[in-house]
């Protein structure tokens, strides 16, 4: 069964063909970070444009590059939500109009589902019971993963998400957007152990996070510390950089391998933007090691938004039943998708 996967939640633009769940046939990314960047942060209704300008053109290539026309599509997935309004709109509405022009069922997939998603794509994929950490510029959640599509939420974050404090401490020091690469790579030169940031709720018997204090701490040391402004090129906000980074991965590992220890997970996964970062991802099989916990990552074309991880979701939506009629829209759904179809074969 090969369907077509439509993602447009935030800032990328994104389409890929996926056959039975696993097989990425094409999968392309039109990304809108050279737009933002000037701004420090996505821009909503910037996106949404940009969202109704490359979505079309981008079938057709995803198609072409699989080989495939739309004829030999059996169904269609589109992110439904978490994401920015106008955003999903775009993508979602263009999924609705061409499954009911072709006769096709639809599946509106949850966001964070297709990221735990994106690790069954891999040739070695977790097996079931694991762990994943979604963790992202919008979310940081951890999850109990019993089997495909049985997700049960253990913790997120109360304030700011992990990869929104990286790019928000990076616009403080004066880095690039997004933040995420800029900090990993300036923190390659600094020392971790010069600063000492907070590690927030790591004390705390759950699996929530906080990283506003945090944020906070870093902008209070650049304020306090004249000779370490962002406006002074120092080598020593190398070693801002590093402790902002593994305070970040402290909390973020400590309380992935105790929520693996409690559900008895033998496998830990990573999945979202923030696991392109290596040093954490080798920082906490390391530590994972010790307890002979395996920790797993989708190689860097699956840790951003994409389509296959939302094809791959929307494959399983589509198997079990659990499509979309022509009344849902974007968000209506997210959590209950069990109606029966509207239109589709």
């Amino acid at each position: 069964m090969r369907i077509l996967g439509i993602e447009s939640s935030c800032d990328e633009t994104a389409v890929a063909v996926v056959e039975d769940g696993v097989r990425i046939r094409s999968s392309i990314v039109a990304s809108q970070v050279s737009t933002h960047a000037i701004y420090g942060g996505v821009v909503p209704e910037l996106a949404s444009r940009m969202h109704l300008e490359a979505i079309d053109p981008l079938v057709d290539q995803a198609l072409a590059q699989a080989g495939v026309g739309l004829d030999d599509i059996d169904g269609i997935a589109a992110t439904q939500g978490p994401g920015l309004i106008g955003a999903l709109l775009v993508g979602f509405s263009y999924a609705k109009a061409l499954a009911w022009a072709r006769n096709i069922p639809l599946a509106g997939v949850n966001h964070l589902e297709a990221h735990i998603c994106s690790l069954q794509l891999l040739d070695n994929p977790p097996g079931f019971p694991f762990i994943c950490l979604v963790v992202s510029g919008g979310h940081t959640n951890i999850y109990h993963v019993k089997g495909p599509g049985a997700f049960t939420l253990m913790g997120q974050t109360r304030d700011d998400a992990a990869g929104e404090a990286f790019d928000k401490v990076a616009k403080m020091m004066g880095l690039s957007y997004p933040g995420g690469p800029a900090i990993e790579a300036l923190a390659k030169k600094g020392e971790p152990e010069k600063i000492k940031f907070p590690r927030s709720m790591l004390g705390k018997d759950n699996f929530d996070f906080s990283f506003s204090g945090l944020k906070s701490a870093v902008a209070r040391h650049l304020h306090e510390t004249p000779e370490m402004r962002p406006d002074i090129d120092d080598d020593r906000l190398a070693h801002v950089a590093a402790g902002f980074q593994m305070a970040v991965i402290d909390v973020l590992s400590t309380k992935l391998i105790t929520a693996a220890k409690e559900k008895n997970c033998a496998d830990i996964g990573i999945a979202g933007g923030v696991s392109a970062n290596r040093t954490f991802v080798d920082i906490l099989s390391e530590r994972a090691e010790r307890y002979k916990i395996n920790v797993f990552s989708p190689p860097l074309s699956l840790c951003g938004d994409n389509a296959a991880m939302i094809a791959a979701r929307g494959w399983e939506m589509i198997r079990d039943n659990q499509v979309c009629g022509l009344g849902d829209d974007v968000y209506s759904r997210v959590k209950t998708l069990n109606k029966k179809p509207f239109f589709g074969r």
